[in-house]
């Protein structure tokens, strides 16, 4: 359902609510008063309807950002009991100051109680309509909540196949197996321990893939054991010209991270920068808590940035894979960007909600 739909569907439902409450007016007037005159509960309920209309829209754009606390009830609703004192001060003057108004600009007199019994009256009215209006509204958005979740669920799981067949061509392609076991087999003549070393890290890469199944996410242990998997296969294929440093945040290895989302930043590094040059590099692996953020980074000191690329659009085919799906999993709370450092080199910079 598109949000045009949702919205008309919404104001057709309020729309109706003062219909009936003016028909009810009407209908009491006539009996009670005995009167012709329909203009006048007509004019008391549509005085009400727009203040209250107006007094919700404000509140509507004041809270639109609330939608995340859905899943603490309490804590909504208690956000949105805040705007009750609003409606006490407001409501009750506009409302009638509007029918003392349109009374004056027909030559009568608007009568009711003493303002004190109004204010009492109209504020304990307004709260039950305003609770109730709360209560529906908080249905509703829950229930588009649950849709646009499982709409995202469907999203990664298609994207999770499309990373899945990524990874067979791309992580475990002929050409890295080949690389791979060449310089295994180089090593043999020179360093049979170095060579014994580079298989089984060889082995752990994709035993740790094979793991990974068909989850979405998985635990940043568990990428920290495919990504130095990985880098130490590439290390070895590029001795001397590459060294790695690891900085992790012991606390953080339960953190769920979507599945394949570090190894990818490691591979830009090799493909794009360590292949195409003959000197060393050295490249620091960091994972640190910022906040509520779980933030992953993966910095070189020799790689550079295309000029025609945005921060939020570079990277190749496997970091434009993980930006769909770190959109489809997290929405708009995730973020990976690559940038240049002062220094020299890239810094690529993944950016998730940290559960705990």
């Amino acid at each position: 359902m598109t949000s045009l739909r949702r919205n008309a569907v919404f104001v057709s439902t309020w729309i109706l609510f003062w219909v009936l409450m003016e028909l009810v007016a009407v209908q009491d007037f006539v009996r009670n008063e005995h009167s012709h005159a329909l203009w006048k509960p007509i004019l008391w309920e549509s005085s009400s309807a727009l203040v209250a209309s107006v007094l919700v829209l404000v509140q509507l754009r004041s809270t639109r950002g609330t939608d995340r606390l859905l899943g603490q009830p309490w804590r909504w609703f208690g956000l949105q009991a805040l705007w009750l004192p609003m409606y006490w001060i407001v409501f009750t003057p506009l409302a009638f100051g509007i029918r003392h108004g349109v009374y004056a600009l027909v030559g009568q007199t608007y009568y009711h109680d003493a303002w004190p019994q109004v204010f009492l009256y109209e504020s304990l009215r307004i709260s039950i309509f305003l609770g109730l209006f709360t209560a529906v509204r908080f249905g509703i958005q829950s229930y588009r909540a649950l849709l646009d979740e499982k709409l995202r669920a469907e999203q990664a799981n298609t994207l999770l196949r499309q990373a899945q067949l990524q990874r067979l061509t791309r992580q475990m392609q002929p050409h890295f197996l080949f690389n791979a076991l060449n310089t295994v087999s180089s090593l043999m003549h020179s360093d049979v321990d170095q060579a014994d070393a580079t298989l089984i890290q060889l082995a752990e890469v994709l035993r740790a893939t094979l793991d990974l199944g068909d989850a979405h996410e998985a635990p940043l242990g568990t990428e920290l054991r495919l990504a130095r998997g990985y880098a130490g296969v590439m290390a070895a294929r590029f001795a001397e010209r590459v060294s790695i440093a690891w900085e992790v945040d012991e606390s953080l290895l339960a953190e769920r991270l979507p599945v394949m989302s570090l190894q990818p930043l490691l591979e830009n590094v090799f493909k794009h920068t360590v292949e195409r040059r003959r000197g060393p590099t050295h490249i620091d692996v960091t994972a640190a808590r910022e906040g509520r953020e779980l933030v992953l980074r993966v910095e070189d000191d020799a790689g550079a940035l295309a000029p025609a690329c945005s921060a939020s659009e570079s990277g190749g085919i496997g970091l434009a894979n993980l930006r769909a799906r770190l959109a489809a999993l997290y929405g708009g709370r995730a973020a990976l960007s690559l940038s240049a450092r002062t220094s020299g080199g890239v810094c690529a910079e993944l950016r998730l909600p940290c559960a705990s």
